[in-house]
């Protein structure tokens, strides 16, 4: 494909990484009923394959929240564009986020779905850039530490494209600076 520069994670390492986070959940929440609240559009993906691998059973809901828009960085800005619609309440909750990058819309996030008073709150998500962080975010499920790179790929985009593409991988420059 061309607009590939370089693979950083290849499909076989993020299914295998999947795997045993799927693993981990299953054993941290043995017999217990987990919700899952997938970050969209990029954690979709990772939200189908991760469900598979969990034991426990799964409820599953949705949120959209936004601080890109168009833009290869975060504005900072975050605005829910797609609530929850189901009451989190009581639940045992894991964020499933496709990556954290700069925190800022994370932490909003975590404010946001305290305030909902599940019984329990964690994050999983399948890319950590702690390099860019400008809010420090406790990850309790973690793919992998990634650099300080755009990143596509696996339910990353650039312009809502490439989304679909089973690994991830660095667009050539000459596709997102002008």
């Amino acid at each position: 494909m061309d607009i590939v520069e370089r693979i950083i994670i290849s499909e076989e390492q993020i299914q295998e990484r999947v795997r045993e986070l799927g693993a981990a959940i299953s054993q941290d929440y043995e017999g217990q009923t987990i919700q899952l609240i997938c970050i969209l559009k990029g954690g979709l993906m990772f939200l189908c394959d991760l469900a598979k691998h969990i034991t426990s059973p799964v409820a599953y809901d949705f949120m959209s929240v936004s601080s890109y828009g168009d833009a290869t960085e975060s504005s900072g800005i975050v605005r829910i564009t797609k609530d929850l619609e189901e009451s989190i309440e009581g639940k045992h909750v894991i964020i499933v986020e496709d990556i954290i990058d700069t925190g800022l819309t994370l932490s909003y996030l975590l404010k946001n779905l305290h305030s909902r008073n599940p019984a329990s709150l964690k994050i999983c998500t399948l890319l950590n850039k702690p390099a860019n962080r400008k809010v420090e975010i406790s990850v309790d499920y973690e793919g992998f530490e990634v650099p300080n790179e755009f990143l596509v790929g696996y339910g990353l985009d650039f312009k809502q494209l490439y989304r679909n593409i089973p690994y991830i991988f660095v667009p050539k420059p000459k596709y997102y600076q002008n």
